[in-house]
């Protein structure tokens, strides 16, 4: 069986779990040609023939169609539920308006995340994705804590799919009239040949695109629909990869896991004013007291999570210890690889404050041997979200 391109994450995979599952699409990986890995307890398209780099410019300049069905996708339903899901992450769940999404956190109660996720306000619902990996004890934390206050359902029966890249808009009205109209961040149910699906404006990419969720008894005759668009091509885990992280985003399991809070992993921006310290709704939240002490400066952090810029072409993986000018440990790097876009070798990494401010040089040690790097501000490539 060929290597995940993950394996930090597939080294937490149980055995029942190495009895891959297939998503409703594995038919049509196979007849593309796609290479196939375990990853996250399924079966999943690392590249197609085209390989990874072709993958990824396609996206960059065109559509790609990636299958994201092993994600798990849930609904929060009941009067109580905006208020009971808030109560699990330091993210505003109670003002976002009907039609809007948001990214959430779910924290331990130290603080540290327990995963990051998607969520949608449906109007009769909350419309919830969270990571793979992680869905099976996401759902039992969801339904532990808050199963009593509302009715928490996992929806097995849909497939997940996202479409990415400047003219997935143009390749997906033609199925779909009105999803032009969606901006970044937006979500709404639609109608296609019959099957109701829900399409929100969002990706893991940088670039414009949409994530579909679908019955699984549709799900391959769509994505053959969207494949015979001419802007789409099918794209696997490895370009989504390389995509997520010249766009700045984690990776969980890599650069965010219950290690790491959201203050450290520069995910301030995630929490809004309203659950902040002097917030209408501030505290209310696991680890709410050391969160809102880092945001504040009271609690001073031991690390933060940086971007990274090889000043040689030398790769520099996950793992690889980082060294101050002075030869002592300046932290690590979590996610690393050559950035297809622009040819150069970049990283996320965390180290300590003190070395964090952008221009700051800091050795990476690769095979015994100082690779010289600098701090960037992140995104590394800049997002393209349509915003209207």
């Amino acid at each position: 069986m060929a290597r995940s391109p993950f394996p930090s994450l597939e080294s937490r995979l149980s055995t029942s779990q190495q009895e891959l599952l297939e998503t409703p699409l594995h038919a049509l990986h196979r007849e593309l040609g796609a290479r196939m890995v375990p990853f996250a307890g399924y079966s999943m398209p690392v590249q197609y023939p085209d390989g990874l780099m072709a993958e990824h410019h396609h996206t960059r300049s065109a559509a790609g169609l990636f299958d994201v069905s092993h994600m798990g996708q849930l609904r929060l339903a009941g009067p109580d539920a905006a208020a009971a899901f808030e109560t699990l992450m330091p993210v505003d769940v109670i003002d976002l308006a009907p039609g809007k999404q948001r990214y959430g956190l779910l924290l331990t109660d130290e603080g540290t995340i327990i995963d990051d996720l998607m969520f949608a306000n449906r109007g009769d619902d909350l419309f919830v994705v969270v990571n793979g990996a992680c869905k099976d004890g996401d759902i039992a934390h969801i339904r532990r804590k808050i199963g009593s206050r509302c009715e928490v359902t996992t929806m097995p029966e849909r497939a997940l799919l996202a479409l990415q890249g400047p003219k997935a808009v143009d390749a997906l009205s033609r199925l779909v009239p009105g999803v032009e109209k969606l901006v970044f961040m937006t979500g709404e149910r639609f109608d296609w040949e019959g099957h109701e699906l829900f399409a929100t404006r969002s990706g893991y990419t940088g670039e414009d695109g949409f994530e579909i969720s679908i019955h699984r008894d549709a799900a391959d005759a769509f994505a053959r629909a969207l494949l015979a668009q001419p802007e789409v091509k099918p794209i696997g885990l490895g370009a989504r990869n390389s995509l997520r992280l010249e766009a700045g985003l984690c990776l969980y399991g890599n650069d965010i896991d219950t290690t790491t809070t959201p203050v450290e992993a520069a995910l301030n921006w995630a929490i809004q004013k309203v659950r902040r310290t002097g917030g209408a709704r501030a505290d209310g939240f696991p680890g709410a007291h050391k969160v809102l002490a880092q945001l504040s400066g009271a609690q001073p952090l031991a690390r933060k999570r940086v971007g990274l810029v090889a000043l040689e072409r030398v790769p520099v993986r996950e793992h690889t210890e980082l060294r101050d000018a002075q030869g002592e440990r300046a932290g690590e790097v979590t996610s690393g690889l050559l950035a297809p876009t622009f040819g150069q070798p970049i990283a996320m990494a965390y180290v300590r404050p003190e070395l964090a401010s952008p221009g700051t040089r800091i050795d990476a040690i690769v095979r015994g041997k100082p690779v010289p790097m600098e701090v960037t501000a992140m995104p590394f490539v800049p997002h393209r979200y349509h915003r209207g």
